[in-house]
């Protein structure tokens, strides 16, 4: 019986499907995210596997540092490969924006970003032909003697010189030269498109080795190789300090299951002196125990502890030049369990500067110094130094979720029910109510915390409460910041408007210490009540402090009654008053930033209203939103039809 080709079963192969979160991924890309993780190893003449002939500079990678010798030059660069689509609209602003910062020359003054022919480079410019680039290269260059450099910025330009030589394509980049550590380096901003006009992709090897190799080479011809003396000083520093050190590197890579013997190796006398003397500090330490005369056992994460303990040395040494000799505890880790830490702003900055991971120095009320570590993309620009912060490490349970947990029947709550239970009690704006506890439902849902089994009802666990704080540690990555005050406590006493200060009065808060930054508020606040009494809002009795009714919504309306009187002048529109519970709608224009905090400007053809302001707005200026305003507390409404936001 003659066989039908329809009736064949035929394999029709097709990629294999990625079930990750991440979604599909090129085959190339997890190449060299591998690749990345695992570390290049210098190939080529120089190392044990063929040269990589992915990306440009392969070659180069290969013949690089012949001529280098052990006296040369040390040169540290740290890289950074980022896809601009999923770092964000605002990443390369921001990046730029930090490293051109305040206070990072010779004499503290201002950066100045420079290019490969111009002094004073055009970051603006720089940014809009990276507009449509895929990706950007960021580097730090540090050489171990960069203050003998006469001209850091011709060492600069002479590297990216090398680097287009190698890479075989003109490049076009900025870099900031910054002075304000201990060790001079230089920020380098590569664009990532190459004189052709195609993306620029450079070999993994040539990013692990060759970059830092050919920087090296001209380190050395601009300074010349070490002397025997310099590198003897450098080595003899590196015996009694608290971080992974290059002599730890090499008795690392020299050690046999964990032992290092001494006493089989041969060569310089005086560099086995200090490896010895070494030892025996890592002893001290607890990281080495001697098994014998020239014998000794490495502990396995030696390694990964050095480099914690230079870590915490580089945290302490920021803490005590924020705190300027001011006596202090230093609070170095905060502790999921700590209470919000709540205090000046002593200092803030980059932990991490090539990820852009900011940190904060509090000084709290609790007498101690806090370093917080903050999460990716945290904006420090909105944090001004000498305000007021509140620093969450946990997340608090919402009183959205216990409320839901209290209504839900069997597991299930009901938006009817609740609705007709707020319309029973007099609610003021009940279906608001039950909008943002939708709201609250619909992200938890997302999460998998919930169900939603039908239109108005969802599937709740007996737990919610606790699992909707899981839920919000986990979006928190370990903090949430909230600015109390922009204004330091000197400026807060005579301020007309509704401060931090005029709280801490009002709630009769007792402050821990006699102190550090307790000692200043407390002073503060003293002063802040002798200038209520004079504006009539407060008096003594006796020790106590009575202040008037309302005391915050009458500083807050007079903050806002001046405001509105310069923004009338300037902008020739009337300026209507928001109501308690008043629904205001209008086109954001702008923020404002009043001694009572940020508010937004809201036109509505006729006039303007001054509304307190919210994250969200930050990418809805030119829109229609809608408001609700009570008790100084807003619900904006941005999409009528899909509810109002907490």
């Amino acid at each position: 019986m003659a066989s039908r080709n329809d009736d064949r079963f035929r394999v029709k192969p097709a990629p294999p499907r990625n079930r990750t979160e991440q979604g599909s991924k090129r085959f190339v890309s997890q190449v060299l995210k591998q690749v990345s993780r695992a570390g290049a190893t210098a190939s080529g003449l120089r190392g044990a596997r063929p040269s990589s002939t992915f990306g440009r500079g392969s070659v180069a990678a290969g013949i690089v540092g012949q001529t280098l010798s052990v006296r040369a030059r040390r040169v540290v660069i740290k890289s950074r490969y980022v896809v601009l689509k999923k770092a964000g609209a605002k990443s390369v602003s921001t990046h730029l924006r930090y490293i051109e910062r305040d206070g990072v020359t010779r004499d503290g003054a201002r950066g100045q970003a420079y290019g490969r022919d111009s002094d004073a480079a055009d970051l603006k410019a720089f940014e809009e032909r990276g507009r449509g680039d895929r990706h950007q290269f960021r580097f730090i260059v540090s050489v171990e003697d960069a203050e003998q450099l006469h001209d850091l910025r011709a060492y600069t330009r002479d590297v990216m010189q090398c680097m287009a030589t190698d890479l075989e394509t003109e490049l076009d980049w900025v870099a900031v030269d910054h002075w304000d550590t201990d060790n001079p380096h230089t920020h380098v901003v590569l664009r990532g498109r190459a004189s052709d006009g195609k993306d620029l992709v450079i070999a993994p090897d040539y990013m692990a080795h060759g970059m830092r190799i050919r920087a090296s080479e001209v380190a050395t011809e601009w300074l010349g190789p070490r002397t025997e003396l310099e590198i003897g000083r450098g080595l003899l520093r590196e015996v009694e300090q608290e971080r992974l050190t290059s002599i730890d590197r090499t008795l690392i890579r020299q050690a046999d299951a964990g032992i290092v013997d001494l006493s089989e190796r041969s060569g310089d006398g005086r560099r086995l002196s200090l490896q010895r003397a070494r030892l025996q500090r890592l002893e001290v330490m607890h990281l080495a125990t001697r098994l014998g005369a020239n014998r000794w056992h490495l502990a396995p994460d030696a390694e990964d502890t050095l480099i914690r303990l230079g870590e915490r040395g580089d945290v302490l040494r920021t803490m005590h030049k924020a705190l300027r000799g001011q006596q202090r505890e230093c609070v170095v880790e905060a502790s999921p369990r700590d209470a919000p830490i709540v205090g000046r702003i002593a200092a803030k900055g980059l932990a991490d500067e090539l990820n852009d991971r900011a940190y904060l120095v509090i000084d709290g009320l609790d007498g101690r110094a806090h370093y917080v570590r903050l999460p990716a993309g945290a904006n420090i620009s909105a944090l001004p130094l000498d305000g007021i912060a509140e620093v969450q490490t946990r997340a608090r349970a919402r009183g959205v979720d216990q409320t839901i947990a209290d209504l839900a029947q069997d597991g299930a709550y009901r938006t009817d029910y609740h609705l007709e239970r707020l319309r029973s009690q007099g609610a003021r704006h009940p279906q608001t109510t039950i909008d943002v506890h939708v709201r609250r439902l619909e992200a938890l849902r997302r999460s998998g915390v919930v169900e939603r089994v039908a239109e108005g009802v969802w599937q709740v666990p007996a737990d919610l409460v606790s699992r909707g704080e899981a839920h919000d540690s986990r979006r928190m990555d370990g903090v949430v910041i909230a600015l109390r005050s922009h204004l330091p406590i000197e400026r807060q006493v005579c301020a007309i408007g509704a401060t931090w200060l005029d709280r801490q009065l009002l709630h009769d808060h007792r402050l821990a210490g006699d102190h550090g930054f307790a000692a200043t508020v407390r002073q503060g606040m003293q002063q802040r009540a002798t200038f209520l009494q004079e504006q009539g809002l407060a008096e003594f009795r006796g020790q106590r402090v009575v202040v008037a009714r309302n005391l915050l919504k009458v500083l807050r309306d007079r903050d806002l009654d001046s405001a509105a009187r310069s923004l009338c002048a300037q902008t020739g529109r009337a300026y209507r008053p928001v109501k308690d519970g008043e629904r205001v709608s209008g086109v954001y224009r702008r923020d404002v930033q009043l001694n009572s905090g940020r508010f937004a400007m809201l036109e509505d053809g006729l006039g303007f209203s001054l509304v307190p302001w919210n994250s969200a707005l930050e990418q809805r200026v030119g829109r229609t939103v809608t408001a609700i305003v009570r008790d100084a507390k807003v619900a904006w409404d941005f999409d009528q039809h899909r509810g109002i936001a907490p």
